[in-house]
């Protein structure tokens, strides 16, 4: 096998991921309507009690919507590893000729992907109701490249999930269980000042947290390079515990 011969089957496998969401589109569905659900209910529900108006509102909870929506589409990860992994999938391109890896690789390459469109949908109804970016193309990239490289570092703990768990459903109960009470306890949309002083302590070096404030910071042109910082070394400390595990987790069952 040569040496690109595995970053060209990864590729395949990602497409063929990609192109299915032609013929089963409620893929795309789970990415796109419960993202806009969430900006519509926080804006003009919680909107005008917590900031006063609904376009301050905006402005301080969109990117902590993006981030808790960016980390809750990660699940989706798993839930697709184990699904191929019920249904044989995995089986059947085992007796191809093709790198073992390319499988999984395809699989966090696909839903990086269909990140990108998730990100991308939220910030653009974001602008149509009134949030405005003040950092420019420089600062959307960022942003964009902040959550992408923290979301495929979280996806590593769905990959172990979804290889661990026996049924996808199970995969999402984990998005509820540990990623719900993680963002719900984090300045993504309320200000940290306003909870009482004990979850303080906790909201200060909640990952979530930092991840919120460094995309806030980036999209608003109040970028701290000290925040972004502490965001990669948070991705980069998930990815260094998890994605060993995962990968040994991997090779033994397929």
């Amino acid at each position: 096998m040569t040496a690109m011969a595995m970053p060209r089957q990864t590729l395949t496998l990602a497409w063929r991921s990609l192109v299915q969401i032609k013929h089963n589109p409620a893929e795309l569905l789970d990415l796109s309507i419960q993202p806009i659900m969430f900006v519509a209910l926080f804006t003009y529900v919680f909107g005008g009690a917590i900031s006063g108006s609904t376009g301050d509102y905006l402005t301080f909870a969109l990117p902590g919507i993006i981030v808790q929506n960016a980390l809750f589409a990660s699940v989706t990860t798993g839930v697709g590893l184990n699904s191929d992994l019920t249904k044989g999938v995995f089986d059947r391109l085992r007796s191809l000729p093709i790198a073992r890896s390319a499988p999984l690789a395809g699989r966090i390459l696909a839903d990086t992907a269909k990140q990108a469109w998730s990100i991308a949908l939220i910030l653009g109804l974001g602008v149509v109701l009134g949030f405005r970016v003040d950092n420019g193309v420089a600062g959307v990239l960022g942003a964009f490249a902040l959550l992408l490289v923290f979301s495929l570092a979280a996806s590593w703990i769905a990959v172990l999930v979804g290889l661990l768990a026996s049924e996808p459903e199970k995969v999402q109960i984990f998005a509820f269980v540990v990623i719900f009470p993680l963002t719900f306890t984090s300045n993504a949309f309320v200000p940290t000042e306003t909870m009482p002083g004990w979850l303080q302590a906790w909201v200060d070096v909640n990952p979530v947290t930092i991840l919120a404030d460094a995309t806030r910071g980036l999209l608003t042109g109040t970028v701290s390079a000290s925040l972004i910082g502490q965001s990669l070394l948070w991705a980069a400390a998930i990815a260094a515990v998890f994605a060993p595990i995962a990968i040994r987790t991997f090779k033994r069952k397929v």
